[in-house]
């Protein structure tokens, strides 16, 4: 499948950290593990920065559901509690996404999430990018890209998808449960900042005391998360989670905190490993992440 290319300039343009408030759409598998609800929640205490303009569900399989496409409804149905529990149900679209992962580079995955992607990005100028925000399995945001091939000028994707490129494998779950769809992500030019998770994200660790601490009690989403790291874990003594998805979020909402640089976009290999080529089209990745302004600002954003 071929895809238009972007020209040069405008995409050094689209590839610069936001100024100012952006709008958005949110990728999500919400369900999967803990960290995607603490995601949703700051993206939308963060209206300063962000425009929320829908949030779409994720495929994702693992002992959490029987498959993708149980994955994908469990997700809706989280994504809409967490609106309930924030009492913003009416404020936000909520979009099922694919049932199943993208096979292959010829047949697109349809569904009411692409078809809402494809049109707020056709509406979207150059000038004002759509920032598309894929915290999971990316089959919803590459189906779109194959079906209308010309939203990569108009969209900016941020993903939080494989690990660090000195790391010695990319076997990450988002990556690796869809990799026809994460290819199309990385060789299609779409612009795109990707968020490693081995390497970088690592560096966002909590504790169950410092979210009691922090926001158990103090609202009621609050009180939700914490609840949901508690039962998360058998093992509460010496454990610590990774929240990563909230690094996708930090970015948007200050760059400095999560620190990028350009790069060539990376080959991704049938072994799952990074090859690399410099010929290849420029994206930006982030290379490290300053865990206590992230949790500093999200704490008190969901307290507030």
């Amino acid at each position: 499948m071929d895809f238009p290319k972007i020209p040069a300039d405008l995409m050094m343009k689209l590839l610069e950290p936001p100024v100012g408030r952006v709008r958005m759409v949110l990728d999500t598998d919400t369900y999967n593990e803990v960290d995607d609800q603490f995601a949703l929640a700051y993206a939308i205490k963060s209206g300063e920065k962000i425009s929320l303009e829908a949030i779409y569900a994720a495929p994702f399989y693992n002992d959490r559901s029987t498959g993708p496409a149980e994955g994908m409804e469990l997700s809706f149905q989280e994504i809409n509690k967490i609106l309930s529990i924030m009492n913003c149900s009416s404020q936000f679209p909520v979009f099922r996404g694919s049932t199943d992962y993208l096979k292959n580079r010829s047949r697109p995955e349809e569904s009411d999430a692409v078809k809402d992607l494809i049109k707020r990005a056709m509406e979207s100028d150059e000038k004002d990018p759509l920032y598309v925000v894929a915290i999971g399995a990316v089959t919803n945001v590459a189906s779109a890209i194959m079906l209308e091939p010309d939203i990569i000028k108009k969209i900016v994707v941020v993903w939080l998808g494989g690990n660090a490129l000195h790391w010695h494998d990319t076997k990450e779950f988002n990556l690796m449960q869809d990799i026809a769809a994460s290819r199309v992500i990385l060789d299609s030019g779409v612009p795109l900042i990707r968020i490693p998770v081995m390497g970088v994200t690592t560096h966002l660790h909590t504790t169950i005391p410092e979210l009691e601490s922090c926001l158990s009690g103090k609202s009621p989403i609050g009180t939700y998360l914490t609840d949901i790291v508690k039962n998360y874990t058998k093992n509460p003594y010496a454990w610590s989670k990774v929240i990563w998805d909230v690094a996708a979020i930090a970015w948007i909402v200050n760059p400095d905190w999560v620190p990028t640089h350009i790069e060539h976009s990376p080959v991704l290999t049938d072994q799952l490993t990074w090859s690399f080529d410099r010929s290849r089209h420029l994206i930006r990745s982030a290379y490290f992440v300053h865990r206590d302004p992230v949790f500093g600002d999200l704490f008190k954003k969901l307290t507030e």
